[in-house]
């Protein structure tokens, strides 16, 4: 069981977390300093004051730990980590996992001057009638065709066909099947 915290063991907390933010803001405006300090420096002037290698020069199996110090500017530390992962077979071959790593916009795929018979609001409908139009012709010219057509003779009748002798199968032969699917039943007791 916890004893509630009495005054001065709060303040002394209050006290410390004060001291800890002030240190925090001191570091925080140091490197905000040494940023504004080498902003102002080139690339190369920067990379000779900490003794780092030209990151668009890294090699395999190089450090680039360098590179991370807070006091490094943004710009070589992207330039650092762009040329790591060219480098790194692990890091610059994707797997095809990537979700967003094709392009999925219409613009890709896009032909000048399509034509559909799609219509948006009622799909495909002026493609379904013209379907419609032509079957309801081809019914009309299959009537009007019926009716003006001549009686015709009547066929020979074909000659008959002997039958066809079937194979008879004993019944008796015991054939192993594999059992019939369950279903699985559940029973709740309540």
């Amino acid at each position: 069981m916890t004893r509630p915290r009495d005054f001065w063991s709060r303040r002394k907390a209050a006290v410390q977390a004060e001291a800890e933010a002030e240190v925090l803001v001191a570091e925080q405006q140091v490197i905000a300093a040494q940023q504004a300090e080498l902003e102002e420096k080139s690339d190369a002037e920067i990379l000779a004051e900490f003794d780092l290698p030209d990151p668009d020069m890294l090699q395999p199996g190089d450090d680039v730990s360098g590179f991370m110090v807070k006091a490094i500017p943004d710009r070589l530390r992207r330039r650092a980590l762009r040329r790591l992962w060219r480098l790194n077979p692990v890091l610059a071959n994707v797997d095809g996992l990537v979700d967003y790593g094709e392009d999925y916009t219409d613009a890709a795929c896009v032909i000048e001057n399509i034509q559909t018979a799609y219509q948006v609001g009622k799909g495909m409908l002026a493609h379904v009638e013209a379907l419609a139009a032509e079957a309801e012709e081809i019914e009309e010219t299959s009537i009007v065709s019926d009716e003006s057509e001549p009686e015709l003779e009547p066929l020979e009748p074909e000659p008959t066909q002997e039958p066809v002798l079937m194979a008879e199968v004993d019944e008796t032969e015991d054939i192993d099947l594999p059992p019939a699917p369950r279903r699985m039943t559940f029973e709740f007791e309540g």
